[in-house]
């Protein structure tokens, strides 16, 4: 942890980088990736302070609209009604735990909020089970992640507009790739 607040403390003692973001955000992008430590946005981006609007989540998983608002929801609105992003990435990786889970069918009881928040994930992500990147289940996860987000209202709207773009990503956290989905192919691809 120490060389963390080291690093925090020497961070904001350059003010004079930073006195623009006080004037508000404006970000084009809304990245929505996975809890996991190895997965770093701005790393992979190369973004700055105030260029992407992220979401992290156990499995980037998008949950579905509900009655009653959700975290997931209120950052996924505020993003694409508020800030009006034009893209939205949704960032799956390779060596996933989650996806992994759930593509094996692991007893997750021991950890029930685990096992009740990965039941959003639904259907279950297809792939080869032996497979420790779970390359297969992670890329189809993310296909049913951009799926699930076409279900708000929003997001179909701005859509419909051309105002919206939806983009499936897939991290190799061992080589540092980073592959799109393309449509036309209906594979992930070098970007």
């Amino acid at each position: 942890m120490q060389p963390l607040i080291d690093h925090a403390r020497s961070f904001g003692q350059r003010p004079e980088e930073f006195a623009g973001l006080a004037q508000g955000q404006s970000p084009q992008v809304l990245f929505i990736t996975c809890s996991d430590s190895r997965v770093v946005p701005a790393l992979i981006t190369g973004a700055r302070p105030g260029e992407l609007f992220e979401l992290r989540t156990a499995g980037n998983i998008v949950p579905p609209p509900a009655a009653h608002p959700t975290s997931e929801a209120a950052t996924i609105e505020y993003a694409v009604e508020v800030l009006g992003v034009r893209d939205i990435v949704v960032c799956g990786h390779s060596h996933c735990g989650a996806v992994g889970a759930l593509v094996r069918g692991d007893d997750l009881d021991a950890v029930p909020a685990v096992r009740d928040w990965l039941a959003h994930a639904t259907p279950r992500p297809a792939g080869a089970a032996e497979d420790p990147a779970v390359t297969e289940g992670v890329q189809s996860h993310v296909l049913t992640q951009l799926l699930r987000l076409r279900s708000y209202p929003f997001v179909e709207r701005r859509l419909a507009e051309g105002r919206l773009t939806l983009r499936a990503w897939y991290y190799e956290v061992h080589t540092g790739a980073v592959l799109e989905h393309r449509a036309r192919t209906d594979s992930f691809e070098a970007l």
